[in-house]
């Protein structure tokens, strides 16, 4: 007999209705699921809310490419006090990654995944994947895998290597240290890119995906191959392919915190930064001031992902959240899901920061199908309370 789960946690008047979709959503999976909804409105937590047995709202979770977005934000810190520029070539920061064609590509492009650098020919070993700064050199001596700027993919595990790399040429501290210093630790987030060993107690070891025979046999039917674009990007054809069921289990990625998919958190961490991002918060400013939030939420890229297969759109470092995942979010929201379901992301016009986390993988990947009832859910009750 499946075990009935408990949603635990506490809403703010006027969320009650997020509380029962997620109820009914927990409901609905087997016993084994554990997760957590936290939502910020106008700088204030109004859903903060978990379920799962063992699980509480302060257990960490691998975050896979919501990564992306603590390390963007990094990126649009930098460009907004001027020490990055969008348009300025890579090799102005960074001269070696000129070799094999680059010369010509621009820190916009790279950002908004243009660069068809998406891997390498013989791929990473798990060592080089943790260490942004080894991947960067790897990728400076690679031919792209298609015409820069002419189409783009997901550069799903590199893309923080290869921007976090341009951080630090410009400032000599790495992408880490600098949102470490200037947003994690100032906003008390429970966010990390390089996860202390004193906060190892808290982190659930992520689980595999178990597809319906159904999803199982639609995963199957997709073409797949030893040296797909698919399998360069998720470091599949190499001599040591990764695992990217158990990637967040490996202590050494932890540590480290690799801007692509290392990151370590909870739903209020991934909540809160995307709250500090777009509002004041406990009496701060914004981190991002209007028009900088209005340029890396734009759209730069969309259509057909070369790497997915699939419609998809990038702003600068961001997922076009609204355009890919939820097209009832506001224009210009900005934010990154993870492979393993995570969601995260904020919409500046409705004043909403989301941050959801999984255990257990999601069919298909990206954000889990249940992000599109509780996002909804959300946004229905953020209008009915303004």
């Amino acid at each position: 007999m499946t075990q009935e789960i408990t949603v635990r946690g506490t809403v703010a008047e006027g969320f009650a209705s997020v509380r029962e979709e997620f109820a009914a959503f927990v409901a609905e999976e087997r016993g084994d699921y554990e997760g957590q909804l936290c939502v910020h409105v106008h700088g204030r937590r109004v859903v903060d809310l978990w379920a799962g047995e063992g699980v509480t709202g302060d257990s960490l979770y691998g975050v896979y490419s919501a990564t992306k977005g603590a390390a963007h934000l990094v990126v649009a810190l930098l460009v907004q006090d001027g020490t990055l520029e969008l348009d300025r070539k890579v090799t102005y920061y960074w001269p070696e990654f000129a070799a094999e064609g680059k010369g010509a590509l621009t820190l916009r492009d790279v950002l908004a995944h243009r660069a068809g650098l998406i891997g390498t020919d013989s791929g990473f070993s798990l060592a080089e994947l943790a260490d942004d700064r080894v991947t960067a050199e790897r990728l400076a001596d690679q031919r792209p895998f298609w015409r820069p700027g002419t189409a783009f993919g997901c550069h799903a595990l590199v893309i923080g290597a290869l921007t976090g790399e341009v951080v630090r040429r410009a400032t000599g501290r790495t992408l880490q240290e600098v949102y470490e210093e200037r947003v994690r630790a100032p906003h008390g987030l429970d966010l990390y890119l390089g996860l202390p060993a004193v906060h190892e107690p808290r982190f659930r070891t992520a689980q595999p995906m178990l597809p319906t025979p159904a999803q199982q046999a639609q995963q199957d039917a997709r073409p797949t191959g030893p040296h797909t674009l698919a399998a360069v990007a998720l470091n599949r054809h190499g001599a040591e392919p990764t695992a990217l069921e158990s990637l967040a289990n490996e202590r050494l990625i932890r540590a480290k915190g690799p801007a692509s998919v290392g990151g370590v958190g909870s739903a209020r961490g991934l909540a809160g930064m995307y709250a500090a991002m777009i509002g004041e918060v406990d009496g701060r400013a914004p981190l991002l001031k209007e028009d900088t939030l209005a340029e890396f939420g734009r759209i730069h890229s969309v259509g057909y992902d070369l790497v997915t297969r699939e419609h998809g759109g990038f702003g600068l470092g961001f997922e076009a959240t609204a355009d890919t995942w939820h097209p009832f979010l506001g224009a210009g929201t900005v934010g990154h899901s993870g492979a393993n379901g995570v969601q995260s992301f904020a919409d500046p016009r409705g004043r909403i920061a989301y941050g959801y986390t999984r255990r257990r993988f999601a069919f298909p990947g990206g954000a889990a199908p249940e992000n599109n009832r509780l996002a909804a859910a959300v946004r229905r009750a953020a209008a009915a309370v303004r």
